[in-house]
């Protein structure tokens, strides 16, 4: 039975498996995590947010799949119809792909790559495609206006968080994901954002970078309050404000999944990925099934943290406008990840470790 996995068949099943089991527990863990973006929200605000539908208002999320699912599409008349529907396709698919090379717990990623964040970031720079052609196929100026918002916004955003990772590819001297989580392995005291072991004094230029790369992905992925795009003061909805429906929700689906996946990307890069923060010397001698399973808690909480925190974000924040936002991404945040780089290029070739 072994024999018959590792057969082109049996490992194009196997492989076909993991993506289908990974995507339906990241929609349900989205789902979830909608839900408590909104309980945030309303708790910010001293109102109790989604309660009604099934224990605590838990369902919540399902009911609103249900509506959108069963909501008639509009389509409107001007607009062209195969790129109006394409573009929400493109985007949610571009959002889901990302995940194929994150590493949740000990040997539980689908493709380990060594180029693991080259591929993210190339994939991460198509998602802008969706936008555009939403935005252009609507045929209305203000879908049109809040797409180029987008990918001018997108566009500068990704250069900082470019340089930012390159930060903590000179830490480790690998591109692989698995490898970076590794390099993190021990005690918090070897976790990135503090310098990444006996590299501690490089806790002056990582913990800068850990910030300005979660403030990064805060504008990456359109969110408060760097929600130019779809600012309902200015653009109505911004580039989805013609879409209803199913296109609708796979735009917000495609949202909310690059919303998690910078969360894991946070975590993975500066966090230890599966590492817990304390020695983890008690899991010798344990079971590999149960290794891998403490490794996907830990993440799992690590993951739920950060979308607390972009969630919190979008209640206290006040809205960018967008020159703010252009210049806090020109003129700080590219200089400042140059410099950063410079510094850590020159640690590892002239530091004690070197």
């Amino acid at each position: 039975m072994l024999e018959f996995w590792t057969t082109p068949l049996g490992w194009t099943l196997l492989t076909v498996g993991q993506i289908l089991l990974i995507t339906v527990v990241l929609l349900i863990c989205v789902a979830f995590l909608l839900l408590m973006d909104r309980k945030v929200w309303a708790g910010v605000q001293l109102r109790k947010g989604p309660n009604v539908v099934g224990p605590f208002g838990l369902l919540q999320s399902f009911a609103d799949l249900l509506k959108f699912v069963l909501k008639e599409l509009i389509i409107p008349a001007g607009a062209d119809k195969f790129v109006f529907l394409l573009a929400p396709i493109i985007t949610v698919i571009v959002a889901c792909i990302g995940w194929s090379v994150v590493p949740f717990a000990p040997g539980w990623v689908i493709a380990n790559l060594n180029v693991g964040i080259l591929y993210l970031l190339a994939v991460s720079s198509l998602g802008v495609y969706g936008i555009i052609m939403g935005g252009w196929a609507s045929n209305s100026k203000y879908p049109f206006l809040g797409a180029l918002r987008s990918a001018a916004q997108m566009v500068s955003y990704e250069v900082s968080i470019g340089f930012i990772i390159i930060t903590v590819i000179l830490l480790t001297g690998s591109m692989n994901l698995s490898t970076i989580v590794d390099h993190q392995a021990g005690s918090i005291l070897n976790w990135h954002f503090i310098g990444g072991g006996a590299n501690l004094p490089t806790v002056v230029v990582m913990f800068p970078m850990m910030v300005m790369f979660f403030i990064s992905a805060l504008a990456e992925t359109n969110r408060p309050p760097f929600d130019l795009p779809e600012a309902e003061s200015e653009l109505v909805a911004g580039y989805q404000v013609e879409y209803s429906s199913t296109p609708y929700l796979l735009f917000m689906l495609g949202e909310y999944m690059n919303i998690v996946l910078m969360c894991a990307m946070i975590s993975v890069l500066f966090f230890g990925g599966w590492h817990a923060p304390w020695p983890e010397g008690y899991l010798e001698g344990l079971p590999p099934t149960l290794v891998s399973f403490h490794g996907l808690i830990i993440f799992s909480v690590k993951i739920v943290f950060w979308f607390f925190m972009f969630a919190m974000v979008k209640a206290i924040v006040p809205r960018y406008r967008y020159d703010q936002l252009m210049r806090l991404g020109w003129k700080v945040f590219l200089p400042t990840s140059l410099v950063a780089v410079a510094l850590i290029a020159a640690w590892r070739v002239f530091g004690p470790g070197a």
